[in-house]
């Protein structure tokens, strides 16, 4: 099984991101198992780093319970 890349990740987290819609929020966790079902874990610190790469263009925003945080 190849690994996702990190454009693969943004593609994919973007999608899901849009899906459910303006004020409903995605784990990212979510985003692993929609990429690789039976090995997910392993792409966790990717998929967080991908996440700050897409905050910090504005693209997206990362929050825990409602409030802004470091996805890292």
């Amino acid at each position: 099984m190849t690994t996702p890349s990190r454009d693969d990740i943004a593609r994919r987290m973007l999608e899901l991101v849009a899906a459910r819609g303006s004020g409903k929020t995605v784990c990212p966790s979510e985003v692993a198992r929609r990429l690789q079902p039976e090995d997910w874990r392993p792409l966790m610190v990717a998929i967080r780093a991908v996440a700050g790469e897409l905050q910090a263009a504005g693209r997206l925003r990362v929050t825990q319970q409602g409030r802004p945080v470091d996805p890292l």
